[in-house]
């Protein structure tokens, strides 16, 4: 039997706001939408559930707020298995929120107020030391301070713990600050934001791949929605093909690729591998609608890996 991968996420718990209409309203318009949804989400809890519900043992480091979300954030924690001792709740903060924005095509536009994820800090890294200490992998994103990322990709190198970062939103920073990340994975639009290069197709991504590994980055793979991902080391780059799926809504794709990818590789699985069933279960993912709410069974992954014959490997 497989050993369960131990995963730690330090990162975001929002809830999402999400309204679906025909089209964005212009400036100044105001038009009706068709349905509203409230769910559970942030990048970090995204990327934890997913982690979850494809097999890990999940403990999560985040901080909420004390107005009604604060609590039912953390009791959404425990109901999904996940280990929440290390999610507290800030006084006088409001708990990070995500009003997000679905057109009929599936496209969706989204504005983070971040809350209580402003107030992590690296002293609840040391916090919560012994926890990540045994960790197998330690996941991280841009949706808290960028100084108690850095703090923990530090202590991950410090304890030889595999660690991803995802740099969702994009932000500047400088790379020498994510030197021994493991996995450096940004979708298209933060590869552009981050590099200055464009990524518009599999060839631009492959370009801003091998560019940011020249860079110092061990390990960068480039999510690229319907197009699968992109994975470039110092040995060259390859290009992971995806799995195409009728999509409904892309919220929350790229936390179910990053979170089952680490389970993936934490079981075991080679690069290409892990890759190729983290785009098939980001994939699954649009078929539904929100982001946690979206995300499959590890053994509905598991059933339609089988199914479906795994396209070869570039």
């Amino acid at each position: 039997m497989t050993r369960r991968p131990r995963i730690a996420v330090i990162g975001s718990a929002n809830v999402d706001l999400t309204t679906f209409s025909d089209r964005f309203p212009r400036a100044g318009e105001t038009i009706f939408g068709q349905h509203f949804d409230l769910g559970w989400g942030g990048k970090g809890a995204n990327q934890a559930v997913a982690a979850r519900l494809c097999g890990a043992d999940v403990s999560m480091i985040a901080r909420v707020g004390d107005d009604l979300f604060g609590p039912a954030t953390i009791a959404n924690f425990n109901a999904q298995g996940i280990d929440a001792s290390h999610v507290h709740v800030v006084p006088g903060v409001s708990s990070g929120v995500a009003p997000i924005f679905v057109e009929s095509n599936g496209q969706n536009r989204i504005i983070v107020v971040k809350g209580a994820n402003d107030r992590l800090r690296p002293a609840d890294v040391d916090a919560a030391a012994p926890m990540l200490a045994v960790a197998d992998c330690i996941v991280l994103q841009f949706e808290i301070p960028l100084d108690t990322v850095f703090h923990a990709v530090r202590f991950a190198r410090r304890h030889g713990i595999r660690c991803i970062v995802n740099p969702a939103p994009a932000q500047a920073f400088e790379l020498r600050e994510l030197e021994g990340v493991d996995y450096f994975v940004p979708n298209e639009t933060e590869a552009e934001a981050i590099s200055g290069m464009p990524v518009r197709t599999i060839e631009d991504a492959t370009a801003c791949a091998v560019h940011m590994v020249s860079q110092g980055l061990t390990r960068v793979i480039i999510t690229l929605g319907a197009n699968g991902a992109l994975l470039a080391t110092a040995d060259g780059a390859t290009h992971i093909p995806p799995f195409p799926v009728d999509a409904r809504d892309t919220t929350g794709a790229g936390d179910a690729f990053v979170g089952s990818f680490a389970v993936y590789l934490g079981e075991g699985l080679s690069e290409p591998e892990a890759i190729a069933r983290a785009n098939l279960y980001a994939a699954l993912s649009t078929t539904g609608i929100g982001s946690q709410k979206s995300f499959v069974t590890r053994q509905r992954a598991d059933e339609e890996w089988t199914a479906r014959a795994a396209p070869p490997h570039a």
